[in-house]
């Protein structure tokens, strides 16, 4: 359903169209010069789960409803396709599909980065004395040569968030794209490939170094597809495709589909978008995004960062011969346990939560651990709830839920100040949960920074629409683009981090006891709980 007002007497202006293909919510705006919001539409994704572990995306549902919003939201502005000067497609990491290269079929739906069927492969693998030779072998070379460029093979450890150990489960168990590698016809493509691809009536095969970066198969140093895991993991390296700049005139949607062909001008992934939406354009820039999964990212400029713990390379966007990196740290069950909370009747509507959590003193001692997805570093990690007493109500579980969130930001964050070397400017927050000021402003306490919202929340479409106006001449430059910022909220501390500590030991000792809960009792150190790396030596 369209989810802006209609305009009348449209304007001969031109306009960019921002698209985000989320994990739950599929978002199209309509900008115009001054970056303001003139027409939106929005739609739900829906996951399927045929088996217990597995989630898919139906890739015609997806397309049908990616042609839907743009079509709505255009309409919503009271404008015409003619006066659309872009398109800017930002998409969810690590979600992949393969079909045939000749017929455009595909093998099989969507396989979402929160898919968990290759976790058999993937703690195979993790065990494997292969994979220790590995380690030493790079290891060894990161000493003799000092180059970060074999730090993070030497500490390599596979996640089901990875596209990698999917792709391997695909041609271990789906004989037709096994079949069709061999004869050099399989495609792979993430979702920006798919619908470049069907945009284009197969024209264009393509993605871009953001969305190749987080695959966990592309190596982000060489800026190439990376043979040595290809071959480790039998892997074709014929099917992937070739690798375009994020900002870059990629042709035109068929005239077929929007009744006039519409430039497409733009592919990045989410969290590289909402970091250039962000305007968060020189090193030490920092980007927190706080939706269905918080992602903390750090623009370290032309230098490539490598670390042991939680933290992974990614390359943020490549526009001609600027080549721009980013080191990121994320957890996964932000938006999801609050959505799970909603379901389960804590509340009814989440604008409610920041009051529920603001009407107690605190949690009374209750923790929330935060689990529902599998955690790089223990596949067996379960969600709970501790301390619990016959005076808890729903607003102890609330803000226990919503603490939880403010101190895995602290945890992430301590891990960035220690391994990142580069000073950290300003900090900017943006997603869904960055709505919840009570979520802000103790994670502002926390850290003692300040944090900026922006007045638009919605980082992932604008900048989309930020790259695909820059390649079609919409707007200038970056300095242009920094001028279009409006900051809704500043955040600044305003409580001593010691206020928290108790609450936070408690919190923490939650988390031990909630390690290992599938596989055994034992409750082992966590220092520092980061969560899953995408992909990139790792993984959205």
């Amino acid at each position: 359903m369209p989810c802006g007002q209609q305009e009348s007497g449209a304007a001969p202006a031109r306009y960019v169209v921002g698209v985000d293909v989320g994990s739950t919510v599929l978002k199209c705006h309509v900008y115009d010069r001054a970056a303001a919001v003139r027409g939106s539409s929005c739609r739900k994704v829906e996951s399927l789960y045929p088996r217990p572990g597995w989630v898919e995306l139906d890739p015609e549902v997806l397309w049908s409803q990616f042609v839907g919003v743009v079509k709505e939201a255009v309409q919503a502005a009271g404008l015409h396709m003619r006066q659309i000067a872009g398109l800017g497609i930002s998409t969810q990491r690590a979600t992949f599909i393969t079909w045939h290269k000749r017929t455009g079929k595909p093998f099989h739906n969507f396989i979402s980065w929160q898919d968990l069927r290759s976790i058999e492969l993937v703690n195979s693998w993790n065990k494997s004395l292969l994979l220790k030779v590995v380690h030493v072998i790079f290891t060894v070379l990161h000493f003799l040569t000092g180059n970060d460029r074999y730090l993070a093979p030497s500490f390599l450890t596979f996640s089901t968030k990875q596209t990698s150990m999917k792709l391997s489960w695909v041609f271990k168990n789906i004989h037709e794209a096994e079949e069709a590698a061999k004869k050099n016809n399989c495609c792979f493509g993430t979702v920006d490939t798919w619908l470049l691809y069907r945009l284009t009536k197969g024209s264009v095969y393509a993605t871009d170094y953001s969305n190749a970066s987080a695959t966990g198969v592309f190596e982000p140093f060489m800026k190439c597809w990376n043979p040595t895991l290809c071959n480790l993991l039998s892997i074709p390296m014929s099917i992937y495709p070739p690798v375009k700049d994020t900002s870059f005139n990629f042709g035109s949607a068929d005239s077929e589909i929007f009744g006039v062909p519409i430039p497409i001008m733009a592919v990045v992934a989410d969290q590289q978008s909402a970091m250039f939406g962000e305007c968060c354009f020189h090193p030490g820039d920092v980007k927190l995004t706080m939706g269905t999964g918080c992602f903390w990212n750090v623009n370290t400029g032309e230098h490539l960062f490598a670390s042991r713990r939680g933290l992974y390379p990614l390359i943020g966007w490549k526009i001609g011969e600027e080549v721009v990196y980013l080191t990121e740290g994320c957890m996964s069950d932000i938006g999801t346990a609050i959505k799970w909370a909603q379901d389960i009747n804590l509340f009814t509507n989440v604008d409610e939560t920041e009051k529920m959590a603001r009407s107690i003193v605190d949690s009374q001692g209750v923790c929330f651990v935060p689990g529902f997805q599998v955690s790089v570093n223990d596949p067996y990690l379960c969600a709970s709830f501790m301390g619990l007493k016959p005076s808890t109500t729903r607003n102890h579980l609330v803000r226990a839920i919503l603490e939880s969130v403010a101190f895995r930001n602290k945890q992430l964050y301590d891990i960035i100040v220690k391994k990142v070397r580069i000073p950290l400017q300003t900090i900017r927050a943006d997603g869904g949960v960055s709505n919840n000021s009570f979520v802000m402003q103790m994670t502002s306490d926390l850290i003692n920074k300040k944090i900026e919202k922006p007045a638009n929340a919605d980082m992932s479409s604008l900048g989309a629409a930020f790259l695909a106006g820059l390649a079609s001449g919409f707007w200038t430059d970056k300095e242009q683009l920094k001028k279009l910022r409006r900051i809704e909220a500043v955040f600044e501390p305003q409580k001593d981090l010691e206020e928290y500590k108790p609450a936070m030991d408690i919190w923490l000792q939650a988390m031990k006891r909630s390690l290992h809960w599938c596989q055994d009792s034992n409750i082992k150190s966590i220092d520092e709980v980061p969560s899953t790396p995408p992909p990139a030596v790792r993984r959205k």
